[in-house]
């Protein structure tokens, strides 16, 4: 991306669509739809005639976790993100300064040793998560109390012991919200983070931040795209905590690709299909269980693939995403699914069309250049789609 492109503060998404004007839905933004360096632009809700029957839509399904809890260090207040669980117990996170509007700023991270005060709960920094800096941290979280006997109904029930492990997913389902950002107007319900398409972990795992690419699909939506004849294959990736401002690379991630969303992209790509993935949590994942044969495979654990033009991508074939900040990683992902040349057009055409960026923006599809559309007679945008801050 050119470092003369730059996105108004304007053109963040400040609220969801639903909450822009009465009778609005989460699909009722806008979508711009790229194939080489030919760009139309359409309201998301004509997606179904923009795909083609035989097409895959990869889709992460992914839960949001109310992962942000306010804590203490010492005599100071702290907001924790709680990132990725390690096999092990622990959990990566970043702590942040509260400022004062609801949102967090960067705080120095570590050291090693220090303790956070949560709501029944104490957490503990031990060592960085990666030598590429110190804004995550491995952390353990363990019960403070002593061992203690409650009276029961006929029974007793014992408190956990002091230096138990604490159960992080019940800490965050009771005291935590949502991750956000300067740039949004206000806290919204966890409701609102989720995609049509998460699915409850039985572990209470999940994604630190939404999977925001599929947010704007409904069951409505969904129904009409299987009733021409586009598939979805279901994976999972459970994103950790981006970073705002240093937009570093993503670190790794835990993820599965199951045997039945293999066997129906393997056969998609057998059958002419368009493999196109909802998000670059969804690439990253698919990728990840892809061979350099281009067949995929099941496949479970964790992901420290970074996929760049010099990498490529060897299943992917569209990609269906948000609109990211010109200095996001996530561009590089752009580069090696379409080409700088169609990334650079885009967002030249997004930035004059007055897009919205972020979570709660529009979205933007990259197709192969070669593949027409099938249904739209010309790139209008729907009455309904709306894109007023």
């Amino acid at each position: 991306m050119t470092a003369a492109l730059r996105v108004p503060r304007e053109l963040s998404a400040r609220v969801p669509a639903e909450q822009r004007g009465p009778g609005l839905g989460r699909d009722d933004v806008r979508l711009l739809v790229s194939r080489g360096t030919r760009v139309t632009h359409h309201a998301f809700r004509e997606l179904p005639h923009l795909l083609r029957a035989g097409d895959v839509l990869v889709v992460n399904t992914s839960c949001t976790l109310a992962a942000a809890v306010d804590g203490w260090a010492g005599d100071a207040r702290v907001v924790v993100h709680f990132s990725t669980r390690g096999d092990d117990g622990r959990w990566a996170v970043e702590l942040r300064d509260p400022d004062g509007r609801g949102t967090t700023r960067a705080r120095a991270g570590g050291p090693a040793g220090t303790r956070v005060r949560l709501p029944g709960a104490v957490l503990v920094l031990e060592e960085p998560l990666s030598g590429r800096g110190e804004r995550l941290w491995w952390a353990r979280v363990s019960v403070p109390d002593a061992p203690a006997r409650t009276p029961g109904r006929g029974s007793a029930r014992t408190a956990p012991a002091r230096g138990a492990v604490a159960d992080v997913p019940a800490l965050l389902r009771e005291h935590g919200r949502p991750i956000r950002y300067s740039y949004t107007e206000r806290d919204q319900p966890l409701s609102v983070y989720q995609t049509v398409f998460a699915l409850p972990a039985p572990d209470g795992s999940g994604s630190a931040e939404m999977p925001s690419a599929a947010r704007p699909f409904t069951a409505g939506l969904v129904t009409e795209l299987v009733s021409r004849g586009v598939q979805f294959a279901p994976v999972t990736l459970h994103t950790g905590v981006a970073s705002a401002e240093a937009h570093e690379p993503p670190y790794p991630e835990r993820f599965s690709v199951p045997e039945a969303s293999a066997r129906l992209v393997n056969a998609a790509r057998a059958g002419g299909g368009r493999v196109i993935a909802v998000g670059t949590t969804a690439v990253r994942a698919l990728e990840s269980a892809a061979g350099a044969d281009g067949v995929v495979r099941a496949r479970e654990g964790w992901t420290d693939l970074v996929v760049t033009p010099q990498r490529g991508v060897r299943v992917v074939d569209g990609l269906l995403t948000g609109l990211h900040e010109p200095e996001a990683s996530h561009l590089l992902m752009l580069r090696a699914v379409a080409g700088r040349a169609v990334v650079e057009r885009s967002y030249e055409e997004a930035l004059n069309g007055r897009y919205l960026w972020h979570e709660f923006g529009d979205v933007h599809l990259l197709l192969p250049g070669k593949d027409l559309t099938h249904g739209i007679a010309s790139a209008t945008l729907g009455e309904n789609a709306v894109s007023a801050v």
